[in-house]
């Protein structure tokens, strides 16, 4: 395996941190720990979202860079008297990637390991065999003999349930492989974004934010950005990589390696046109490499960001990655630099007229 270094140490401890929506305290505290030494103050909002805040100039725009805390998930809703697990998916899951694999639980006495299943195939109608299985008709099974059991091993309705998945470094050592990408990466480009700051001369207050509940809903977006009440917002997440087989480019054009991407419109906010435009600018004049993109069918928290308080311009910066919402997840390390790169010289050229530019150019 690759060396460790520090990025890729950083971003270990962030993707195996466990935290579906509304149980964001693990990737909280690893996140806090990173952040903590590049900012003037880290606080919370009321449901936890981490808002870590430097200034560069008192009273400058307020500048937000938010990735989300927490992953796709499962909770237990109940325990069968033989001691199987009923769940929940918290979060947008596909049935075809979710059997046979292995879960964490998270209970008061500590870790469980558990294995999602479903009625083997060998019984079933060859019609029934075609069929992917329904969620609801899947289990969780942690090796317990009764109810009883489970509940002697910590395990209460309420729990949360993780992908369990071993961060790898790839042969390529820019192809980063680990679970909960979506939206750990977000989070490492916040902290960096204010690592980078740190020693730098700038005119606006940044704040580096992991918020919560972003998978159900971009909840932690809308109640962080209140506290901010930002002149201008970035979310940074993942994107959809168009470079596996099987993809035309009218569905998702983007290649893992090529830059970041520049979201045009996504099913919770049309970009903001003169901040699109404004960060464009600054990547075509440094050479930063990036790719513009669309989704559809899916939103991110600038999709909250944008209508916090008067509204601010908003615009959603993503990696493109492969296998999203699954076990596993596969970026580029390069585009994640990149996106640290981008926003940094962004931050650098804004100041209280380059703001009130974009807001009404």
């Amino acid at each position: 395996m690759a060396k460790m270094d520090e990025t890729l140490t950083m971003l270990k401890s962030l993707t195996d941190a466990k935290g579906i929506p509304g149980n964001e305290r693990e990737p909280r505290e690893v996140m806090k720990k990173y952040i903590t030494p590049f900012a003037d103050e880290v606080t919370n909002d009321g449901i936890g979202s981490l808002i870590a805040k430097k200034v560069g100039k008192e009273g400058g725009p307020k500048i937000m860079v938010a990735g989300h805390l927490d992953e796709v998930g499962f909770m237990i809703t109940q325990i069968t008297d033989k001691g199987f697990l009923r769940f929940q998916t918290v979060g947008g899951w596909w049935s075809q990637v979710m059997l046979a694999q292995r879960v964490t639980i998270v209970t008061s006495k500590g870790d469980v390991t558990g294995v999602i299943g479903s009625k083997p195939p060998h019984i079933l109608s060859p019609e029934a065999r075609k069929k992917p299985v329904d969620i609801k008709d899947m289990f969780i099974d942690i090796g317990a003999s009764s109810r009883e059991e489970a509940e002697e091993w910590g395990v209460r309705p309420g729990d949360m349930a993780v992908p369990y998945f071993e961060f790898t470094v790839m042969n390529n050592e820019k192809m980063l492989l680990a679970k909960a990408w979506d939206n750990r990466i977000g989070c490492a480009i916040a902290i960096d974004v204010l690592r980078q700051l740190k020693e730098t001369d700038h005119q606006n207050i940044v704040y580096g934010v992991g918020t919560v509940q972003e998978e159900v809903g971009l909840r932690g977006a809308k109640t962080a950005a209140q506290v901010i009440q930002p002149d201008i917002g970035f979310a940074v997440d993942v994107g959809i990589a168009g470079d596996t087989p099987g993809i035309s480019e009218k569905e998702a054009k983007s290649k893992m390696g090529k830059g970041p991407q520049i979201i045009l419109y996504d099913a919770s906010m049309v970009s903001h046109k003169g901040l699109r435009d404004f960060v464009t600018g600054v990547a075509d004049e440094l050479d930063i490499p990036y790719q513009f993109d669309h989704i559809p069918g899916g939103g991110t928290d600038a999709g909250s960001i944008h209508l916090s308080h008067q509204g601010a311009p908003t615009l959603a910066i993503t990696i493109a990655t492969r296998y999203i919402h699954s076990h596993a997840a596969m970026l580029h390390r390069d585009d994640y630099e990149n996106a640290v790169k981008l926003i940094v010289e962004v931050v650098k050229r804004l100041d209280q007229e380059a703001v009130n530019k974009v807001v009404f150019d």
